[in-house]
């Protein structure tokens, strides 16, 4: 029995190591749920790039506009499309079939997406799509091997010509002076309209934006935390007063 044991446990790590060994390293990002101009950048880019196949079904336009900051006015203008009202659900119009027809596999609902596989697997995978002319769509990604998403993001970032190195720390390389151990784009097969700086401040905000919808309520439960700590603390006071009152008599 105790070898049998042994065995299933050395499987397990062994199993565990392998997995580990397979993943890709990670950029790192900084989001600030609280930071409202980038979570307005993000709803915007995620309107106008990732909604024409992903939906946010567990959103609702209302809330995310009050959340961020933006007029219902203003959001019904500028981001919501087709006939939808502003209190409904963030819903798309393709149809599953259509959708796994086309790309074969239906495009996930990314609400809990952020939840699902983190900050920064999201923000690594926004910025490492490379060119592969053996893809359905000829492109290929870094931390997601033979994706099935095309990039359209690349009118924005473009297309790296190789795969981009994830997880480096900048450094300088003291022979030659040059930087080294950079993450991203090296080269580009196509050009975008941003600088890497900006479409990395463009895919943080839009991280961003998909942590806030992941967990909305963060956003009120961080806020009312320290009074209902303080609450507490003026409970325990009367809690303890009343306990003492009630065992006094009590030998």
């Amino acid at each position: 029995m105790k070898r049998i044991l042994f065995t299933l446990l050395l499987s397990l790590v062994a199993s565990q190591s392998f997995a580990s060994s397979g993943k890709a390293a990670l950029d790192h990002v900084d989001v600030d749920i609280y930071n409202k101009e980038s979570l307005q950048s993000g709803a915007a880019l995620f309107t106008n790039y990732c909604m024409g196949c992903h939906s946010m079904k567990y959103a609702r336009y209302e809330r995310v506009a009050d959340d961020i900051g933006i007029p219902h006015e203003l959001y019904v203008e500028n981001l919501i499309f087709g006939d939808a009202k502003i209190g409904e659900l963030m819903d798309i119009s393709m149809k599953p079939k259509m959708a796994a027809g086309w790309f074969g596999a239906p495009p996930p609902d990314l609400s809990l997406v952020a939840r699902l596989r983190g900050p920064d697997w999201l923000y690594t995978y926004l910025r490492t799509f490379y060119k592969d002319e053996s893809r359905p769509w000829g492109v290929n990604n870094a931390v997601f091997k033979d994706v099935g998403m095309p990039h359209v993001l690349v009118g924005l970032q473009g297309l790296c010509a190789e795969k981009p190195h994830t997880g480096g720390k900048a450094g300088i390389d003291p022979m030659s002076g040059k930087e080294v151990g950079l993450s991203g784009c090296q080269s580009y097969a196509v050009k975008g309209s941003m600088t890497p700086a900006e479409y990395n401040d463009a895919m943080r905000d839009l991280v961003n934006f998909l942590v806030y919808v992941g967990e909305p309520s963060r956003l009120q439960a961080n806020y009312i935390a320290p009074f209902v700590l303080v609450f507490l603390v003026v409970l325990f006071v009367f809690a303890y007063l009343l306990n003492r009152e009630y065992w006094k008599d009590v030998h």
